[in-house]
């Protein structure tokens, strides 16, 4: 059954693709970039370090292995008034396998279980089409944050570009649109999209049997709406909320390798009304699980080009966090881009604080009217895990921030975020100091104590940082790059694991029509 729905939904996504191609004008310009690239990585841990696993959409979080990916993609032309988009990107190759430990329920002993990704797997598989600004997307495609910079920032606390896209269909505003009678001083953007988690077997053969929430067959919701003053002008803000969550499926929770909880809760339709308009109902409160973040930006350009920004997102999974009532709880950031290329071309430098989500209990007085107690303690915030639905993630990868330690890295089995109670910064720089070398490097510190539910009064902190290099050697084929990456981290918190990998891509385009 669950080889069938995936084989259905990438088939669905394909024919979209080839119905979205056959609208287009055979006689029309149409250009094509395509790309393929040959990856090897190794290191001294099973999984990839920290810095080198992520903000790959997922792709190379073994620590040993060897790839190949290649891709083609048409993109959107904003020029025009009715266009269409499509790709398709795989990864075909081996990676190492890592333990996980295992309770065997029948022996009742503890063994091991190992995981590794899919020989051969789909990236990305879409078909788009736009009609002035609105557009409409179905299949995988790899998104990317409205707010922090993809390849230099720690990381969007709701989408980030960490994890395997999601398949699914969404819709929503290509750009910021003017707002009427507003004369060009406001814009809106805002985006719409409903999928389903494929990783129901990963997420199974990671799973300890023994503690916590284990979750199947779940589907996705995203959406975000965000209003920006005029960019034409020196100073431009953007500001807005990102939303998001997971509903459906089933899940089982365990205590000492003993089930004492499922719920079987399918799919149905009502659910994705639900998921856009919350509500109160259930024994869980609200259909699905709810996490999100208020965003913020401003961009101030200066004379020669450059421009600074300073942003924060706030994070939020109930309405403590909505009504700001987890302090200084979120992602803080400062960035500088110059106007020009050269030895720095980007500068960014961030603070994370998730300390103050409040402690183990919550009590409320209207769940228990036989109590004496009228006291409110509004508390068990338990950032990026919940109760009924498990950790927001895809394939063991933070769907939202990878600061957080992602529970792919939990040899023990656990599926949740052991470690979200955690303060640190992180920084990067990149430039191209000749036309045919950039490079990039990111570092980070970080300090952190259990969840929000099971604190750690033992503090565990790492470092971790990254060198990436760029290179374009043949004059006469600046299609042809190589790329070397060298990480690690330091600490208790991830341990102690260095890696390294080198990427051989080639990039070209082709046109069709005129």
């Amino acid at each position: 059954m669950k080889s069938t729905l995936k084989s259905a939904i990438i088939r669905l996504a394909f024919a979209s693709l080839l119905f979205i191609s056959g609208l287009a004008d055979a006689s029309a310009d149409i250009q094509v970039e395509y790309q393929a690239s040959v990856t090897g990585q190794a290191s001294t841990g099973q999984l990839a370090p920290y810095m080198l696993g992520s903000w790959n959409q997922g792709k190379y979080t073994e620590g040993n292995g060897l790839w190949q990916e290649a891709g083609l993609i048409k993109r959107l032309d904003m020029n025009r008034r009715f266009d269409w988009s499509a790709g398709f990107d795989y990864i075909a190759g081996i990676g190492e396998k890592a333990e996980y430990a295992r309770w065997d329920e029948k022996t009742e002993t503890w063994g091991e279980s190992s995981l590794r990704r899919n020989a051969f797997r789909v990236q990305q598989l879409f078909g788009e089409i736009k009609y002035r600004a609105v557009y409409l997307t179905l299949g995988m495609k790899e998104q990317h944050s409205l707010i922090v910079d993809d390849r230099l920032s720690s990381g969007d606390l709701t989408r980030s570009n960490n994890a395997t896209p999601i398949p699914g269909i969404g819709a929503g505003f290509i750009d910021f649109v003017d707002i009427p009678f507003t004369k060009g001083w406001l814009q809106i953007n805002g985006e719409i999209m409903y999928g389903r988690m494929m990783d129901s077997r990963f997420k199974e053969r990671e799973f300890n049997h023994y503690e916590g929430v284990f979750s199947q067959h779940l589907w996705y919701n995203y959406k975000r709406c965000y209003f920006r003053t005029n960019p034409d002008k020196n100073l431009y803000i953007t500001i807005g909320m990102q939303a998001a969550g997971m509903f459906g499926g089933w899940d089982a929770k365990y205590k000492a390798g003993v089930i004492v909880r499922t719920e079987k809760r399918g799919f149905k339709l009502a659910d994705v009304f639900q998921m856009f308009f919350p509500r109160e109902g259930g024994e869980n409160y609200y259909t699905g699980n709810h996490i999100g973040t208020w965003d913020f930006k401003a961009d101030y350009k200066l004379r020669d080009g450059s421009r600074l920004s300073a942003y924060f997102e706030w994070p939020w999974e109930d309405g403590s966090g909505i009504g700001r009532m987890n302090g200084w709880d979120g992602l803080w950031g400062l960035q500088f881009t110059s106007g020009r290329q050269g030895a720095v071309n980007k500068v960014v430098v961030e603070y994370l604080d998730f300390t103050n989500q409040s402690g183990p209990i919550h009590y409320d007085p209207e769940d228990n009217p036989f109590n004496p107690l009228t006291g409110h303690a509004q508390g068990a915030d338990d950032y990026y895990n919940n109760d009924y639905y498990g950790a927001y993630t895809n394939y063991g990868m933070s769907i939202g921030t990878p600061f957080l330690m992602s529970p792919i890295y939990n040899h023990n089995g656990s599926l949740a975020y052991l470690h979200n109670r955690a303060r640190g910064f992180h920084a990067a720089i990149e430039g191209s100091p000749t036309s045919w070398l950039d490079y990039r490097v990111m570092a980070g510190y970080q300090k952190a104590g259990g969840s929000g539910r099971l604190p750690d009064y033992t503090r565990k902190s790492t470092v971790s940082a990254m060198l990436d290099v760029t290179t374009r050697p043949f004059r006469n084929t600046p299609q042809l790059e190589l790329g070397l990456k060298m990480a690690m981290d330091k600490g208790e918190l991830r341990g102690d694991n260095f890696g390294a990998q080198l990427q051989i891509t080639y990039r070209g385009l082709f046109r069709t029509g005129k």
